[in-house]
This record gives structure tokens, C-alpha cells and sequence, in this order.
């Protein structure tokens, strides 16, 4: 145990910390042939679930900042995944849109990601999957509760 009480061998929240670690490098393991990011494709993924959300939007649904997020997406438009109104119908505000080709990339990085996932839960049973899903959505919402109150 360490001076501040926390022992790394018992810590939820480490055991947490290294399971979002483990997956990011399997992630992105897969997503690399393809030429994406982590990034590049929560924003695809973002937009074919949601589309024509906002920069500001993707950039809170893919854990970044909106200044990231706008480069991701003229990078994304420049090479044809994404398309934009030259101007926005409110304000600032540019709904991006997936392209066919955008589409047909994310499809593609959608399978190597889900086998991804599939790899995650091997081992264990539906029922332990359920519990593992409410468990951490529980978390997040206590979490994010205490930032609220804040």
C-alpha cells in the first residue's frame, strides 16, 4: 500500500485505468492498417449514429477538444469522409455529414474494432456483461453527478 493509502493490486480505479489502457492499444493496433486514429474513428462513428452534430458535440463525444476535433475535421473533409456546409444555418454551427466514402471507411474500421471488443468479453457470460455494463455505468454517473455539483 502506498503513503496516500491506495493499493495498486486492490484499486478499482487503477484496475480501471489499465483496462481503458489495454484497450485504447488494441484499438489502435486495428485501427492503424486502416490509416485512423481512436479519434478518427469515434468521429466517424459520432456522426453515422448522430448525424450533423456540431464540432463543439463531437468533440464532447470523442473526449477531446474542440479545437482537436475542428483540425480532425478539416482533415476528415479534406480527404473526403466528412462534408460540411460552407456556412452554418445558426451561428458558427457546421453540421458535418459522413460521406459515402466516410461510410464505407468506417465500415470497414467498425468490424476491426468490434472483434476488438468480442476479444474484451471473451470469457465471460452474458449475465457477467450486464452486471460489468451497469456497474460502470453507475460509476460514471456517480462521478459525473459530483462534477455537476461542483
Amino acid at each position: 500500500m502506498s503513503q496516500d493509502g491506495i493499493d495498486l493490486d486492490t484499486s478499482l480505479g487503477y484496475l480501471l485505468k489499465e483496462a481503458s489502457s489495454a484497450l485504447r492499444v488494441a484499438m489502435e493496433t486495428v485501427l492503424r492498417p486502416w490509416g485512423m486514429t481512436i479519434t478518427h474513428y469515434s468521429c466517424l462513428e459520432l456522426l453515422a449514429q448522430r448525424p450533423g452534430l456540431s464540432n463543439s458535440e463531437l468533440a464532447r463525444g470523442a473526449f477531446v477538444t474542440r479545437q482537436s476535433m475542428n483540425v480532425l475535421l478539416q482533415s476528415l473533409e479534406r480527404d473526403g469522409y466528412v462534408a460540411r456546409p460552407a456556412e452554418g444555418r445558426v451561428g458558427k454551427t457546421l453540421p458535418a455529414q459522413l460521406t459515402p466514402l466516410g461510410r464505407q471507411r468506417l465500415e470497414r474500421a467498425t468490424a476491426a474494432v468490434r472483434a476488438v471488443e468480442v476479444r474484451m468479453l471473451d470469457g465471460m457470460t452474458p449475465e457477467e456483461q450486464s452486471a460489468a455494463f451497469t456497474a460502470l455505468t453507475r460509476m460514471i454517473r456517480s462521478l459525473r453527478a459530483e462534477e455537476i455539483a461542483d
